[in-house]
């Protein structure tokens, strides 16, 4: 099987769908990126590094501009092979990968072979594993190895926006909170501290929690603190003496993984538990007013496409927000679908993201 980067950006989107890359298994797919960028393009230093794909080119042009996405895909639920359905601008394409984000590879893909003259340099980054545990992460991989890779004025993440641009992202943390208590037999149960029960002011915290919504650059981030996982019991009849529950807060930019902890620690600040901190990561804050991400928002606009908004949840833009580096995700397919067994991507959202990113790489000038 091979790859043509010079067919449609709808076309590639579907041969890329068909070929099953869940996280850790994505050799195939990752080989044939390689080639095809190999054989397709030309004025690219194409490198591989595990099962992650780069290229970039060396022109000497005034600002660098980063297109990455992953080439991984959550378990296949029966929707591989693609297909397609409707028909104009009613069309989709069904299937694992279509959203989350094979759609935008395929964009990044065809214009790397097809863009002659473009205004700024290229790096492309295919990488691997950001479906899974952190620890796996492909980009976080290369930021380790090949930390120059990362450098540019502006990283374009293809991550699913429907064709808005999704501006920064919201920081994430995981905090687990114990108590502790008495063991005894239920029937006996005042002889014991139910620790279960314990954890009834830690929920009362949470239904009382009023999240803030934050305004930076024209983008409305809403806070998010929820109890996501909760554990105790020892048997049917045995009174518990440990219990716990995991929060999850997902912060606006404006906070750092610190002052979250601190913020978390605050809310449950005077109750009688252990606090540990299982997992982290910082938010990214929008950068809009960097001139590159300026010249992008225009085009967007100008195309009549989506304009800007806050991305809810966490992604690699914050990599690259950490390097003082402007990050965006852009790219087609609603991010309400991905994952799901019916994940579709509009094919005219394909081609209009392609059409925006063609015009912005080539300076097109913007008419609204």
């Amino acid at each position: 099987m091979s790859l043509d980067l010079r067919a449609d950006p709808i076309s590639i989107t579907a041969a890329l769908v068909d070929i099953p890359s869940v996280s850790r298994d994505e050799a195939a797919i990752a080989d044939l990126v390689e080639r095809a960028l190999r054989e397709q393009t030309t004025g690219f230093e194409v490198l591989r590094n595990g099962n992650t794909v780069l290229a970039r080119t060396d022109r000497g042009l005034p600002t660098r501009v980063i297109l990455a996405g992953h080439l991984d895909t959550v378990p296949i639920a029966d929707n591989v092979p693609g297909r397609f359905t409707g028909v104009g601008g009613e069309r989709m394409l069904h299937g694992c990968g279509t959203v989350d984000m094979k759609s935008g590879d395929a964009v990044f893909l065809h214009l790397a072979a097809t863009v002659a003259d473009p205004v700024c340099d290229l790096t492309l980054i295919f990488y691997d594993c950001e479906e899974i545990a952190a620890e796996f992460n492909g980009l976080g991989r290369i930021e380790r190895e090949l930390p120059d890779w990362l450098d540019g004025d502006l990283a374009v993440l293809g991550e699913p926006s429907a064709g808005w641009i999704e501006a920064g992202c919201q920081g994430t943390l995981r905090a687990r909170l114990g108590v502790t208590g008495t063991r005894a037999h239920s029937a006996r149960a005042w002889l014991g501290d139910n620790a279960i029960h314990k954890l009834a002011p830690v929920l009362r915290r949470l239904a009382d929690y009023t999240p803030r919504q934050v305004e930076i650059d024209g983008c409305v981030y809403r806070e998010g603190l929820s109890a996501v996982d909760i554990g105790g019991g020892v048997s049917g009849n045995v009174v518990p003496d440990a219990a716990e529950v995991t929060v999850n807060f997902r912060f606006a930019p404006d906070r750092t993984l610190a002052q979250a902890t601190d913020h978390v620690r605050e809310v449950f600040s005077g109750l009688d538990l252990n606090f540990e901190r299982t997992d982290g990561a910082s938010g990214a804050l929008p950068g809009l007013s960097a001139a590159a991400a300026k010249d992008l928002v225009e085009q967007v606009h100008a195309h009549g496409g989506g304009g800007v908004r806050a991305k809810y949840g966490w992604t690699d833009v914050s990599r690259f927000a950490a390097r003082g580096i402007p990050a965006v995700n852009f790219g087609p397919g609603d991010p309400n679908l991905a994952h799901k067994v019916d994940e579709r991507v509009p094919t005219a959202q394909i081609t209009a993201v392609a059409d925006i990113l063609r015009n912005y790489l080539t300076g097109h000038r913007a008419q609204r």
